[in-house]
C-alpha cells in the first residue's frame, strides 16, 4: 500500500514525518492511536481538490521515529503539533482530529496558544472518563503486556483494531496498520506510547472548552465501541455552539467505515455565518 511522507520535522526526541497535498486554504489532519496518517489515504485526496492538506505521523507512530525514552504523552504531542504548525507557517488552519488527535488538537488550541480557523472532532478523545477497556488494562499492567510472546501481541493488536471498525478493513489495510507495531522494536513502541497517554492531560483543559469561540463540528459513528456516543454528547454539552452529526452504521474508524460520508462533511465546510462569511 503506497503512502509516503517525504518531509521531515526535527524535534528534540526524534523526527516527525509529514506530507502536504493540493492548494488552497490549509487544513491539517491529526490521527490517533494506534494508527498513523495512513488513515487519511481516502480523505486527503478528496480535500486536496480544493484545499492545501497537511498530514503527519505523531512521534512514535507510523513512519516517524520510534525509540526508547521518548515523551509520547498528550502534552508532548501537542507541543510537537504546535511546532509543526509554526514550521509550516500556518497561523489559522482548519484542523480535523480523530481519537487522541482530538486531545492533541484541543491542548494545542487551549494550552499551547495556537489559533485555528475551525475545528472538526470525530470519534475523538476530548475529556471526561476515557481511561477504559484495553487501554486501562495496559496502563495498569504495562510490564505484563510488554512481555507478551510476539504471536499473542500481534493477535491482540489486530483484534483491537478490528474492534474499532464496524464494517471491517479492506484487503491489506489491517496489515499496513499492524506493521509499525510488530517485531521486538515495534512491540516495545506500541506499549511505550499507550502507557504515556493519560486522562490528566485532558483534564488540564476541560474547564476551558466552553471558551472556544471558533466554529466546531463534532462527527461520531453511532456504532463506536472504543468511544461510544456518550462521549460525543459529553463534548457537545461543553462546547454548546458546536454542530453534532451522527453517522449511522459506522464505528470508531469513520475513515474506514464511512469515508465518503466523512469526506462529504469535511468538504462541505461550515456555514458562512459561523466562519466569518
Amino acid at each position: 500500500m503506497i503512502w509516503t511522507l517525504d518531509e521531515e520535522f526535527a524535534t528534540p526526541q526524534g523526527t516527525v514525518r509529514w506530507a502536504a497535498f493540493g492548494s488552497g486554504d490549509p487544513v491539517v489532519l491529526v490521527h490517533g492511536t494506534p494508527y498513523s496518517s495512513l488513515l487519511w489515504r481516502d480523505i486527503a485526496p478528496a480535500l486536496a481538490n480544493t484545499r492545501r492538506v497537511f498530514v503527519f505521523d505523531h512521534l512514535g507512530f507510523g513512519r516517524s521515529d520510534q525509540r526508547e525514552g521518548q515523551d509520547l504523552g498528550l502534552a508532548a504531542h501537542a507541543r510537537n503539533f504546535a511546532g509543526l504548525l509554526d514550521h509550516w507557517g500556518l497561523s489559522r488552519p482548519s484542523v480535523v482530529a480523530h481519537d487522541i488527535g482530538g486531545a492533541v488538537a484541543l491542548r494545542t488550541l487551549l494550552l499551547e496558544g495556537r489559533e485555528y480557523r475551525d475545528l472538526t472532532l470525530f470519534d475523538a478523545v476530548s475529556g471526561g472518563e476515557w481511561e477504559r477497556g484495553l487501554f486501562r488494562l495496559i496502563l495498569e499492567h504495562a510490564d505484563v503486556f510488554r512481555e507478551l510472546p510476539d504471536y499473542a501481541h500481534e493477535a491482540l493488536v489486530a483484534a483491537h483494531m478490528r474492534h474499532a471498525t464496524h464494517a471491517g478493513f479492506r484487503p491489506g489495510v489491517l496489515e499496513a496498520f499492524l506493521a509499525p507495531w510488530l517485531g521486538a522494536d515495534g512491540q516495545a513502541a506500541f506499549y511505550r506510547q499507550y502507557r504515556q497517554i493519560r486522562q490528566a492531560d485532558t483534564a488540564a483543559y476541560e474547564d476551558l472548552l466552553g471558551e472556544i469561540s471558533i466554529p466546531v463540528r463534532i462527527i461520531w459513528g453511532r456504532e463506536d465501541r472504543i468511544l461510544p456516543p456518550k462521549y460525543a454528547e459529553w463534548l457537545r454539552e461543553r462546547i454548546p455552539h458546536a454542530e453534532l452529526h451522527w453517522i449511522e452504521g459506522a464505528g470508531h474508524l469513520l475513515q474506514e467505515d464511512a469515508a465518503a460520508q466523512l469526506s462529504a462533511h469535511l468538504t462541505a465546510g461550515f456555514p458562512p455565518d459561523l466562519n466569518g462569511g
